[in-house]
């Protein structure tokens, strides 16, 4: 699919590359998702399943932030507080963290599900003058960031999700 340029589009690329994803994910076995075996988001490490999904929440939990601290009035810190763009690795183990304490795969997945259709009512409510009229983060528009941070990595996500299965013979 090319980059989303429209609303619509960018809304139609989330719930398509979502909808990829979490029928791969509703594919792993429960009891294999907590262990890791898929090369993690920092070079020669390891993650589970249930990471990956943290990691997921974690960059939509993100893209809500910044707009919360945009309608705030704050200034918005790009990627998180205390990271820069260059140590998105370190910020992927701050997710997985984050969501360490949910021992339950279902439960991680209803937060995603949860997430990804928080993240369309914030688009819904927002002008395509407003996600594709003007930049917003250095070179990139809002809707960019957003498909960046959502649809992009939800089909990685899938990507690494088919080997794994394909590895686990599911």
């Amino acid at each position: 699919m090319a980059i989303p340029e429209s609303k619509n589009e960018l809304i139609e690329a989330i719930n398509k590359n979502y909808a990829l994803l979490i029928k791969k994910l509703m594919s792993v076995p429960a009891q294999k998702a907590f262990e890791p075996l898929m090369q993690g988001h920092v070079k020669g490490s390891m993650m589970s399943v249930a990471q990956l999904v943290s990691y997921l929440i974690g960059w939509g939990e993100l893209v809500l932030s910044w707009h919360a601290q945009e309608e705030k009035g704050q200034e918005i810190i790009f990627p998180e507080v205390g990271f820069k763009w260059n140590e998105l690795g370190q910020l992927a183990q701050k997710f997985y963290c984050d969501y360490k304490n949910i021992d339950d795969y279902n439960a991680l997945l209803r937060l995603l599900d949860k997430n990804k259709n928080d993240i369309i009512k914030l688009i819904e409510g927002l002008s395509n003058e407003a996600l594709y009229g003007v930049t917003w983060c250095g070179k990139y528009t809002r809707g960019r960031m957003i498909q960046l941070n959502t649809s992009s990595p939800y089909k990685n996500a899938s990507g690494r999700l088919a080997a794994l299965l394909k590895k686990l013979g599911s």
